[in-house]
């Protein structure tokens, strides 16, 4: 992915700072989708320290709440990249209900997957106890991604269209994902809204060394040592996948709380690989949207 964006603006910065499609990068595509049912003071982003070194970051990152801006030393993998910005919501809003957004994914009918959303925050208004994730219907056995093999609809469920996980599969091979897809899986968007709180005890759950290692991150969190103790735990710190570490974990250690919910009629693509920006762009381009070389253009303003 480093090698397209040099390919397209001629230096490195990073993909979900760029422009693909219309005039706002992937992680303003992202504010914005997550602005319609989240208010900007309560909306937090969490990019890594290397990343300030360009301008254009700088830029889009200029206009958000301080306070709500959490800024990694290094990057150590969703594992930590998730629980940081957790630890800080936690302490201003503990008991909120949060939704995750991953902000290099490609989401065309954004309203609509806006309302699968809000569909899963009802989901934990009436059960806070209850982790939704979003599982997208595939259209092709990709091995790249991660799969979520649902089980039996169960009658509490039933009204919300959810239902419960029975398993987590990463990156299968594609033999072994075409067969998963023939059961009803469902593509992992990592896209999640629970309580805060209650992710915090899941991740407790999975990974409690990752926890006790951030113990000093909580207790510094709003003093004047703040930073000074991130960049020292995470110095020492081994990198965790969250699908890996703490997802495939979950439907043994809280099967009655994970819950996914399958989102259709959407467009979407995590953009972690140059083929799939380059698939994503060239449909587009098939469908009448815009002409690749258009989008790609885009990227270089």
């Amino acid at each position: 992915m480093r090698d397209f964006v040099y390919r397209t603006r001629a230096d490195y910065l990073p993909k979900q700072y760029l422009n693909f499609t219309g005039k706002r990068s992937m992680l303003e595509h992202t504010f914005d989708r997550a602005e319609t049912l989240i208010p900007a003071r309560r909306l937090f982003v969490v990019i890594a320290k290397e990343h300030l070194q360009f301008d254009e970051v700088r830029r889009q990152v200029a206009a958000r709440p301080r306070e709500c801006v959490v800024i990694q030393p290094e990057n150590k993998d969703t594992g930590p990249g998730l629980l940081l910005p957790l630890l800080f919501v936690y302490k201003q809003y503990p008991k909120a209900a949060v939704a995750v957004y991953p902000s290099d994914h490609f989401i065309l009918e954004e309203d609509r997957f806006m309302q699968h959303v809000d569909r899963a925050f009802r989901v934990v208004e009436s059960d806070g106890s209850r982790i939704v994730l979003l599982g997208m219907e595939p259209h092709e056995p990709d091995s790249g991604y991660g799969y979520i093999v649902p089980g039996e609809q169960n009658d509490d469920t039933r009204v919300d269209a959810c239902r419960k996980v029975e398993l987590f599969i990463e990156k299968p091979s594609a033999e072994a994902a075409k067969k998963i897809i023939q059961r009803g899986a469902l593509w992992n968007t990592l896209v999640i809204v629970c309580r805060c709180r209650t992710l915090l005890e899941a991740i407790q759950r999975a990974t409690p060394e990752l926890c006790r290692s951030f113990e000093p991150i909580q207790n510094a969190i709003r003093t004047a040592d703040e930073q000074r103790v991130i960049e020292q735990v995470y110095h020492k710190l081994p990198s965790l996948d969250f699908s890996k570490g703490v997802l495939e974990v979950l439907p043994f250690a809280l099967r009655q709380a994970l819950v996914v919910l399958p989102v259709s009629g959407v467009t979407w693509s995590d953009w972690g690989t140059d083929d799939r920006v380059s698939n994503t762009l060239r449909q587009l381009s098939e469908s009448g949207y815009a002409q690749p070389e258009q989008l790609l253009m885009e990227g270089k303003t």
